[in-house]
């Protein structure tokens, strides 16, 4: 084998078609596409969805629930995450700014102080919302809950 005798294998490669070249080549004066109407013309483009008159699946399918414009979605902590916090981060005030320089939050997130865990230390905390065990938790262990909006 030489490299002047290297070719394609039986029935790998096809002739390129030429369409829109005229009757000669072997496509017709429609060039495949048929007769009239937007799918023969330049620049055709089909809706994302659309399924040809049948009525679209996302209208076909019934809709259930609502979403509440009113909901306020809330970062959680739970207190056995605190002391991890802590020491990860030698933070002890655990306010929205410090969380938020830390990379616990979003800038414009919410957080929720929640009762799961174990509290070993002393902290601060400013928080949005808080639950009644939480609360009463920090304040078993010495530190302070302050909600603030």
């Amino acid at each position: 084998m030489k490299l002047h005798n290297l070719q394609p294998a039986q029935g790998s490669t096809h002739k390129e078609k030429r369409i829109g070249r005229g009757e000669a080549s072997g496509k017709g004066g429609t060039s495949t596409k048929g007769n009239k109407g937007g799918q023969s013309r330049a620049g055709y483009k089909s809706k994302k969805a659309h399924e040809g008159g049948q009525m679209p699946l996302q209208r076909r399918i019934p809709k259930r629930g609502f979403t509440n414009i009113h909901r306020i979605e809330y970062k959680v902590i739970n207190i056995g995450q605190v002391d991890h916090f802590a020491e990860k981060y030698g933070i002890t005030e655990f306010s929205l700014q410090n969380l938020y320089i830390n990379g616990l939050i979003g800038q414009t997130d919410s957080v929720k102080l929640l009762g799961n865990g174990e509290l070993k230390g002393k902290y601060t905390f400013k928080v949005n919302a808080a639950s009644a065990k939480a609360k009463a938790a920090v304040e078993a262990a010495g530190g302070t809950v302050e909600i603030v909006k």
